[in-house]
């Protein structure tokens, strides 16, 4: 048993060291496609200036393309970034020197950055709470942040509108959101509010969530953003605070929608379906649900909001 627990302690020494130099790979290679993205013309769309180092898909090189436009403060609020190892703003940090807060539930992030030294090597402030409506101000304010910031990114899988529309405390230039390509391009519904919802509880397929790019557009106008774009992946929405958006574009959400074919919808069993093309037929299968129509401010089935 002895012999074991040292074979095992010497292999995650082993895997740990791999994964740094990989890391450090992909940091220069996240660097040179910086440098030449500053010598390409003009994009025709935001999705264009795409790259991915530590993002999921291609949003680094999105957010390094706006930063190099608007010259933000090097501040970030990441809410919803499961372990850290995979993230909008690890990029930032990295590159940039940003300073910053990430919020997730659990201490899985916490573990990453002692573990990989970003807790030392740059300013990453790591908040554990269940974030919600009532207390995402408080908590950004317990990180010692207020007012102007560079980024904001909103990624926690339920209630990412009412999140976004109850932060007073702090002023993002840029705002990057996912939205639920599921819901279409033409109605501004999102899930309703509970501060206890949670996507995996909510229906089986786990993708009743979040809210339809028309309802966040809806909101960023409101709050006073600019909405220039989305990744080419058809997950995450980008917005530019106005009075600093330049002539960046500023879409309709029919002309930017792009629909996902992310295949992570799943079956009544609890197990990955594999399928996520047919929306028509993943709305069917919540038509009882409730939807709140951001215009109407009341709530309505699935059903009637989709005629499904």
């Amino acid at each position: 048993m002895l012999k074991k627990g040292f074979m095992d302690l010497a292999q995650r020494a082993v895997d740990r060291g791999v994964q740094a130099r990989i890391d450090e790979l992909r940091f220069l290679m996240g660097t040179m496609e910086s440098r030449l993205a500053s010598l390409l013309p003009e994009p025709q769309h935001l999705r264009d200036t795409e790259f991915k180092v530590f993002s999921q898909w291609g949003e680094d090189g999105i957010l390094q393309y706006l930063v190099s436009r608007l010259s933000p403060p090097d501040v970030f609020i990441e809410i919803g970034v499961g372990d850290y190892s995979e993230s909008n703003t690890r990029f930032l940090a990295m590159k940039g020197n940003w300073r910053g807060v990430i919020l997730n539930g659990g201490t899985a992030h916490i573990d990453f950055l002692r573990r990989s030294e970003m807790a030392w090597r740059w300013s990453i402030t790591p908040v554990s709470a269940f974030v919600t409506a009532e207390n995402i101000d408080d908590l950004i304010l317990q990180a010692d942040v207020k007012g102007d910031i560079g980024v904001l990114s909103i990624d926690i899988d339920g209630v990412d509108y009412w999140v976004w529309r109850a932060i007073s405390v702090v002023s993002p230039w840029i705002v990057v959101i996912e939205y639920n390509s599921a819901f279409g391009s033409e109605k501004a519904v999102t899930v309703p509010y509970r501060p206890d919802f949670m996507a995996s509880k909510a229906h089986y397929t786990g993708l009743f969530l979040g809210a339809s790019l028309p309802a966040l557009h809806h909101l960023g106008a409101a709050l006073g953003y600019r909405f220039v774009g989305v990744g080419s992946n058809g997950v995450n929405a980008f917005f530019v605070r106005d009075d600093v958006a330049g002539n960046l574009w500023n879409l309709s959400p029919e002309a930017a929608f792009v629909r996902s074919r992310v295949r992570i919808a799943r079956g009544i069993d609890g197990e990955l379906s594999y399928t996520g093309d047919d929306h028509t037929q993943l709305l069917y299968s919540m038509r009882d649900l409730e939807l709140y129509l951001v215009h109407e401010q009341r709530n309505v089935s699935v059903a009637e909001a989709f005629m499904v």
